[in-house]
């Protein structure tokens, strides 16, 4: 961001239906609420995140499973009229946060200057702390796909203290529940543009007449017919999901405190740590709540772990999962499908290298050049990497047994990277 920048605006560099714009356009825009009452959107631009989920099977096992994930967004001039929204809406969900003493519960999309290891050793320590105890984790099945959107036009007009919505900010609204998308490879095989090199001396990927034409026309366009879901990857989308939450947030708190214990909520995970026997009582009134929002709890995904002392070791029914990590009284882990899920990656990138290698005998200077891009990606060698975050881990922590699970990692990536030579 450049210093005279304001904090909403940021330069995007994809290729949508529409060119970027300079911050005098796009603060000459948003700063005009009538005129963005009656602003058209562009459809947003649509494709599917693809990943595996390794899951451990009745037997314990590690399963592999697809997850397609649809993240959509939106033309240039959306975007930073959404981002413009965004931080006016943050400013106010700030207050409320401070108003009813739940800025420490509500842990994601806000700026905290921490981790998921710096809210997962809290977590942990707070378990420590109160010794006896249950945990309940709690997760929400399709979140964004399934917030109800009179709830949520309800909580961002309370948020603003407004009996309905301003006409500028549901026209906001609108264009998020009543949302229209293309799906990405249709819009661009429509144009003939590389996926590869999508840009190739473009500024958009067409004039407002070949939308009209070949896109409009030739029935591209999507539109989310239903009264729930908000689509996912647009600069305002997250903060949403905190505000249509805020209700429920409140009741938990209050519930959390009740059985003597504390609440914390990441996106769609939620943790209750409270006094032995209120477990049930937990389940059973998040499971109402959240029903009355229209979303609901994923059964598959409900933990309940007790703790207690033996002497003065903490004990566990079953060892935790909580953001990437489990802990089990003593010993804090990385999960063992992320481990997994690292080194299946970096033994694929292996092999694909040695693949390389083999049809370009001689090139000596490549292959030096591989194994250093190995070595940033996959070891403590590099500067952002599984690996690093792991040893970050393990020292904020004080988790040995995060370094004993990382150190064989090493070994390993030496030993494939020895059979290139």
């Amino acid at each position: 961001m450049v210093k005279d920048e304001p904090i909403w605006y940021k330069r995007r560099g994809y290729l949508h239906f529409d060119a970027p714009i300079g911050v005098a356009r796009a603060t000459k825009l948003v700063k005009n609420p009538k005129k963005l009452a009656k602003h058209a959107f562009y459809p947003m631009l649509r494709y599917d995140v693809r990943s595996k989920k390794l899951k451990r099977n009745s037997e314990g096992k590690l399963k592999s499973e697809p997850k397609l994930r649809p993240i959509s967004y939106a033309a240039h001039a959306d975007s930073q009229i959404y981002s413009f929204y965004a931080t006016q809406l943050a400013e106010a969900y700030e207050v409320k946060l401070a108003r009813l003493g739940l800025s420490e519960c509500i842990l994601a999309f806000r700026k905290l200057g921490k981790s998921n290891i710096e809210f997962a050793c809290d977590a942990f320590n707070n378990v420590r702390d109160i010794g006896r105890c249950s945990v309940i984790a709690i997760d929400i099945s399709a979140f964004f796909d399934t917030l109800n959107h009179q709830h949520l036009k309800r909580s961002w007009s309370e948020l603003l203290g407004e009996e309905k919505l301003p006409s500028d900010h549901f026209a906001v609204f609108k264009s998020l529940t009543k949302y229209s998308f293309c799906n990405r490879n249709e819009v661009y095989k429509a144009f003939n543009i590389s996926p590869n090199n999508p840009w190739n001396e473009r500024l958009r990927i067409c004039e407002i007449t070949d939308f009209r034409t070949k896109i409009r026309d030739n029935g591209l366009i999507k539109t989310n017919n239903e009264s729930y879901g908000i689509p996912q990857g647009t600069p305002i989308s997250a903060l949403l999901s905190n505000i249509y939450m805020l209700s429920f947030d409140q009741k938990m708190q209050v519930l959390a405190k009740e059985c003597g214990g504390s609440y914390r909520r990441y996106c769609d995970d939620m943790l209750f740590i409270v006094k032995r026997g209120c477990d049930a009582r937990v389940i059973e009134l998040a499971d109402k709540e959240l029903s009355n929002l229209g979303v609901a709890i994923n059964p598959k995904k409900t933990e309940v772990r007790h703790f207690w002392r033996y002497g003065s070791v903490l004990k566990a029914s079953a060892p935790l999962q909580y953001l990437g990590f489990t802990f089990d009284g003593q010993k804090i882990l990385l999960r063992s499908a992320a481990l997994a899920k690292f080194s299946g990656k970096m033994s694929k990138a292996i092999r694909l290298i040695s693949k390389t290698l083999d049809s370009q005998i001689g090139r000596k200077g490549n292959n030096r050049l591989r194994k250093k891009k190995l070595y940033e990606r996959y070891s403590h060698l590099g500067n952002r990497n599984f690996i690093r975050y792991g040893l970050r881990a393990a020292e904020e922590m004080n988790s040995k047994a995060i370094k004993r699970q990382l150190k064989p990692l090493w070994g390993k990536l030496n030993k494939k990277l020895s059979e290139l030579s």
